[in-house]
């Protein structure tokens, strides 16, 4: 008998979480299904929050959770992104889990060539790769970014994955998860542990999803993303890092969020100086700071309106930073760690 043969079958387990994107779902759901078709799989339809919204038809290999209580006919409390990720990895079995946002439509090459690399390597903890980003408007679908998350054209290790991930059980298991207590940058943070121990993350250099929203930035966007949450977590993150390894690491990552938040501080000490001094100067000469950042923004951008959609982002994003450095979710620690109390 050959050594392929006597090879055991890799189980896969696939978590669609869905986070009021119930919108995009029908296109995520026909996508697993035909990227899957023909292997024994199960998958997880986790409902973050309660929606009145129909789901799509849904094969055998469905289960549904939510947060939603059946019994008292009442919503729970929305789960963070984190929580309602492990929910769904606790149903859906499977040695790796493919997990995808309700928003993600993946591409059948690439999971066929993530099982086979997976069923090849068996130290690797994680596959990725290329995002496409698409936005629909009104009746019109057009492409945004080529290469949301940088990943590029060809095989590399990359140090996190986001919006559709392929993960080892045991090595998702090995780093306790998920944390349940971020209401966003889960995925960054869960990449820094997986890091830490040293398991492999590895991008194939190829398209593996495309992204679907509506256009953005956008106002309404950044008003959901406050409202839901989503903006605290980079400081919520910065809290949990407090004086640990990742501390410096998670800062550059928001410098821009801190960035905004510092200029908009000096104006207002300016003003404060002005209104002290009688004199206007010191905040006309403040004023050349936002207007040289919209200045460079807009000629990057070709746009004035989406310089400033992303300087108004950067600010939101500061504040939300602000706001989750003193608050945290209400939840769990991540699963225990091998090796940790």
């Amino acid at each position: 008998m050959s050594g392929a043969a006597m090879s055991p079958v890799m189980t896969v387990g696939v978590v669609v979480s869905c986070y009021r994107q119930e919108r995009f779902l029908p296109r995520t759901v026909q996508a697993i299904e035909a990227a899957l078709a023909g292997r024994e799989w199960r998958g997880v339809l986790e409902l973050a929050v309660r929606s009145d919204d129909p789901l799509p038809p849904l094969s055998p290999h469905w289960q549904v959770v939510s947060a939603y209580d059946p019994v008292t006919k009442r919503p729970g409390r929305p789960l963070t992104p984190g929580a309602g990720r492990m929910l769904g990895f606790a149903h859906a079995g499977g040695d790796w889990v493919l997990f995808a946002d309700s928003d993600i439509e993946v591409q059948a090459e690439w999971v066929r060539a993530a099982l086979a690399l997976a069923q090849q390597e068996p130290e690797l903890a994680a596959v990725f790769g290329r995002i496409e980003e698409w936005f629909v408007d009104g009746d019109r679908e057009r492409p945004g970014q080529p290469d949301m998350y940088h990943t590029g054209p060809v095989d590399r290790p990359v140090d996190y994955l986001a919006a559709v991930a392929f993960y080892r059980r045991r090595a998702l298991e090995r780093v306790g998860g998920y944390d349940p207590r971020l209401n966003s940058d889960e995925d960054f943070e869960l990449g820094l542990r997986l890091k830490r121990r040293g398991l492999a993350m590895r991008s194939l250099g190829m398209l593996a999803a495309r992204h679907w929203s509506p256009p953005r930035p956008n106002l309404r966007e950044l008003g959901r993303r406050w409202r839901t949450g989503i903006c605290f977590g980079q400081g919520q993150v910065l809290r949990l890092y407090l004086g640990r390894p990742g501390f410096d690491v998670l800062l550059r990552r928001q410098w821009l969020y801190v960035a905004a938040l510092a200029m908009w501080t000096l104006g207002l000490i300016a003003a404060i100086g002005g209104i002290v001094a009688r004199d206007a100067r010191p905040v006309a000469l403040w004023a050349l700071l936002p207007l040289a950042t919209l200045a460079f923004m807009g000629l990057r951008k070709a746009s004035l309106r989406l310089a400033s959609l992303s300087l108004a982002t950067w600010t939101v994003q500061g504040l939300g930073l602000v706001v989750g450095l003193f608050r945290l979710p209400d939840g769990a620690r991540p699963l225990a760690s091998e090796g940790e109390a």
